[in-house]
C-alpha cells in the first residue's frame, strides 16, 4: 500500500493533531466498550476515561520497547472480558474486585514476558516455518471478518427477530442512513479527496454522520414527535466524569484487606482465567504485526524484533490495566487507519497516546466522544474492518491456491473462523480466530509432511534485486553524465 508518511516521517504540527485525532476516533469505540461490558456483567463501575488513559499509557510503553519503529496503538482487549468478570466477581469464598483486575493483568503481562524471553533465545525463524503466508494471510483476514458482525450491528443499532433478521423500525432506518452517509463521505474523501482531505477521511466522515444524527435527534424533541428520531444521547452530558477513577486507586479504596478468605484459591482462579487467554491473544499479536509489517513493507518481527513487540504489549497491558483495569492489545482499527490514510508515522501514534491521556481529564471532550452514535462508528468500521480483511487476502496473493495443500489450509482457516468455532472451558475461552489459527497450523503441517520446499518461491526474492538493478542502470548512467557535465560547468565558472 502506498504510504504518504513513512514510519520515521514527522507531519507538520497542525496535520499531526488531525492525524492523531483520527487515530483516537478509530480506536475509541472498542476501547471504551470493554469497561462498559464488564460493568454490565459484574455491576462494577469501571471508568471509561480511565480506560482511555490506560490505553494511552500502555501505548507509550509499547513505543518505548519497540524503539518507536512500530506504528500501532494499544487499546482495551475484548478477549479478556470474561477473565475480567471472573477476577472482579471472584469465587464464592472471597472477592478482591478491582485488585483482582490488577492481579489478572500482571498474569497476562507475564505470559508475554516469558514468551518474549523464549523468542529472544530461539529467534523468529520458527514463526515463518509454522505460520507462512498461507496460514497468517487468511488469519489476518479473519480478524477483519470476525468484526464485521459488530460493524453491521452498530450500523443498524437495532435488535433481531426470532429468525435472526434485524427489525427495521424508524430508529433502525435512520441509524442505517447515518451509517451509510458516514461510510459514503469517508469513501469519497479517501478516493477523490485532495491532500489533507484524503488523509483524514475518518474525521470528516464521523463529523458528517454526527451532524446528520444530530439533525434527526433535534426533530425528536418536537412535541408529539417519534422518539425513534433520537439518535444521539445528549443526556450523557448530565453525568460527566471530571476525574478518571483509576483502577489502582479503586483497588485500595474498595477492598477489605482483612478478608480471611482463601487467597490462594482466589489468585489461582484469576490465573486460570487470564493466562490461557494471554496465549490466545499472542496469536492475534503475531497476526497484527504481520499485517502492519506488510503495510509498511518492513518486518517488525525482525526489527525491532518479536521479543520487543511482545515486551511492549505485555508490559503495556500491565500499565494500562494499572490505570484503566483493562489489559491492552494491538488494535486492528489502528492498523486499518494506517492503511486507509497512508500515514504510518510513529509520531502520530505517539501524539495519539498523549492525546488519549490528556483527553481523559477533559470531561466534555470524553463525553462528546461517548455521544458519537454507534451507527456512525459502524459506518466507519465497515471500511476499517474491511481493510483489515483485504490486507490479509493480499498476503496470499502469491500463494498458489491451485495446489490442494494450500487450498486445504486456507479453506480450513476461513470456514472455522467465519463459522465462529470458539471453544469455552469454564472461564477460559479460545476465540474463533485462535481456533482457526491453531487448526491452520496443524493442517499446514499435515499436508506438508515429507514435502520439499518449492525452489521457485525461494528464487524469486533473489531475482528481484537484479531486475531492479537493470531498471535503474540507465538512470544511474544519466546521473553520472549529469554530474560530469556539472563538474565541467563549475570548472568553467572558476576559470
Amino acid at each position: 500500500m502506498k504510504l504518504i508518511y513513512g514510519v520515521k516521517d514527522r507531519p507538520k504540527p497542525g496535520q499531526l493533531i488531525l492525524f492523531a485525532l483520527q487515530q483516537l476516533l478509530a480506536i475509541l469505540a472498542a476501547t471504551i466498550a470493554v469497561p462498559m461490558q464488564v460493568n454490565s456483567l459484574t455491576g462494577s463501575n469501571m471508568s471509561i476515561s480511565a480506560a482511555l488513559f490506560g490505553a494511552g499509557a500502555g501505548t507509550l510503553v509499547y513505543l518505548l520497547f519497540t524503539k518507536f519503529k512500530s506504528p500501532v496503538f494499544l487499546g482495551s482487549s475484548f478477549a479478556f472480558i470474561g477473565s475480567m468478570a471472573a477476577a472482579f466477581a471472584g469465587a464464592a469464598s472471597m472477592s478482591m474486585g478491582y485488585l483482582g483486575l490488577l492481579i489478572g493483568a500482571v498474569f497476562a503481562g507475564l505470559v508475554y514476558v516469558v514468551i518474549a524471553i523464549a523468542v529472544k533465545f530461539a529467534g523468529v525463524g520458527w514463526i515463518d516455518k509454522i505460520m507462512p503466508a498461507v496460514v497468517i494471510g487468511p488469519t489476518v483476514a479473519l480478524i477483519g471478518l470476525s468484526l464485521s458482525g459488530s460493524a453491521v450491528a452498530n450500523a443498524l443499532s437495532t435488535v433481531t427477530n426470532d429468525s435472526g433478521n434485524y427489525v427495521m423500525d424508524l430508529h433502525a432506518i435512520l441509524c442505517l442512513i447515518c451509517a451509510l452517509a458516514t461510510l459514503a463521505v469517508t469513501i469519497v474523501c479517501s478516493v477523490y479527496g485532495k491532500k489533507m482531505m484524503k488523509m483524514i477521511p475518518f474525521i470528516i466522515g464521523i463529523l458528517s454522520g454526527y451532524v446528520l444524527a444530530t439533525i434527526f435527534t433535534a426533530f425528536s424533541y418536537i412535541p408529539g414527535a417519534n422518539e425513534g428520531l433520537r439518535i444521539v444521547d445528549f443526556t450523557l452530558f448530565n453525568s460527566m466524569q471530571w476525574v478518571p477513577d483509576f483502577t489502582f486507586v479503586e483497588a485500595f479504596i474498595h477492598n477489605d484487606f482483612t478478608n480471611t478468605g482463601n487467597v490462594g484459591a482466589y489468585i489461582g482462579t484469576i490465573a486460570v482465567a487470564y493466562i490461557p487467554v494471554a496465549f490466545v491473544v499472542f496469536a492475534e499479536h503475531l497476526a497484527d504485526h504481520k499485517n502492519i509489517s506488510s503495510i509498511i513493507e518492513h518486518d517488525l518481527l525482525r526489527d525491532p524484533g518479536l521479543s520487543r513487540t511482545l515486551l511492549g504489549d505485555g508490559i503495556g497491558s500491565i500499565v494500562g490495566a494499572f490505570f484503566g483495569g483493562c489489559p491492552n492489545t494491538t488494535y486492528g482499527e489502528s492498523i486499518g487507519c494506517v492503511a486507509i490514510s497512508g500515514n504510518a508515522s510513529v509520531v502520530t501514534i505517539l501524539t495519539t497516546a498523549v492525546m488519549a491521556i490528556v483527553a481523559s481529564f477533559i470531561a466534555p471532550f470524553v463525553t462528546f466522544l461517548a455521544t458519537i452514535p454507534g451507527c456512525v462508528m459502524g459506518g466507519v468500521c465497515i471500511a476499517l474492518y474491511g481493510f483489515i480483511a483485504v490486507s490479509g487476502l493480499k498476503m496470499i496473493q502469491k500463494v498458489d491456491l491451485n495446489e490442494n495443500n494450500n487450498l486445504f489450509v486456507v479453506s480450513t482457516i476461513l470456514v472455522t473462523g467465519v463459522g465462529g468455532m470458539a471453544l469455552s472451558f469454564g472461564q477460559i475461552t479460545i476465540t474463533s480466530i485462535a481456533c482457526a489459527l491453531i487448526l491452520g497450523i496443524l493442517v499446514n503441517a499435515l499436508v506438508n509432511i515429507g514435502r520439499k520446499p518449492v525452489q521457485k518461491a525461494s528464487a524469486e526474492p533473489e531475482a528481484a534485486p537484479t531486475e531492479e538493478l537493470l531498471q535503474e542502470t540507465p538512470d544511474r548512467e544519466e546521473a553520472a553524465a549529469a554530474e560530469e557535465q556539472q563538474a565541467g560547468t563549475d570548472q568553467s565558472e572558476e576559470a
